[in-house]
């Protein structure tokens, strides 16, 4: 793992917390996006090297609605950096470490994604990302 991606934050009107992070960072959403495959509306901030990623779900489905009934709002997950998702995946798998999905998938922001059970990492869900290859 190289870094920081991001940390993600559940919220339940992304508006709203659009316009609250943007007056606590002090500059502005660079990016919003909707993720179909996992029923969210995404909001990017840029905070020094590191960003913020609001998630808001777009249907009651969504994993982002079970959180937010479950927990309410507020951190959702940390994502990580990494060069060759495949590779870490594997050698996650290798170390038991329980993957919930067995292929990276697209997901916001240009990234391949895969998520780590937080089960395994003491309650906190874990997102691998790698740079989508243009």
């Amino acid at each position: 793992m190289k870094n920081i991606e991001h940390i993600g934050i559940a919220v339940r009107d992304l508006g709203q917390a659009v316009s609250l992070y943007e007056r606590l960072l002090g500059s502005p959403c660079y990016k919003t996006e909707e993720v179909p495959s996992e029923g969210v509306s995404t909001a990017f901030f840029q905070v020094g090297e590191n960003k913020i990623e609001l998630l808001a779900a777009i249907h009651n489905e969504s994993p982002i609605a079970g959180f937010l009934e479950k927990r309410g709002e507020g951190i959702h997950h940390i994502a990580f950096k990494v060069a060759d998702i495949l590779s870490e995946m594997e050698r996650l798998k290798s170390e038991g470490f329980v993957l919930l999905n067995e292929v990276p998938k697209q997901g916001a922001d240009q990234k391949l994604v895969c998520f780590v059970h937080p089960k395994g990492t003491n309650g906190v869900l874990v997102e691998l990302c790698q740079d989508l290859v243009p």
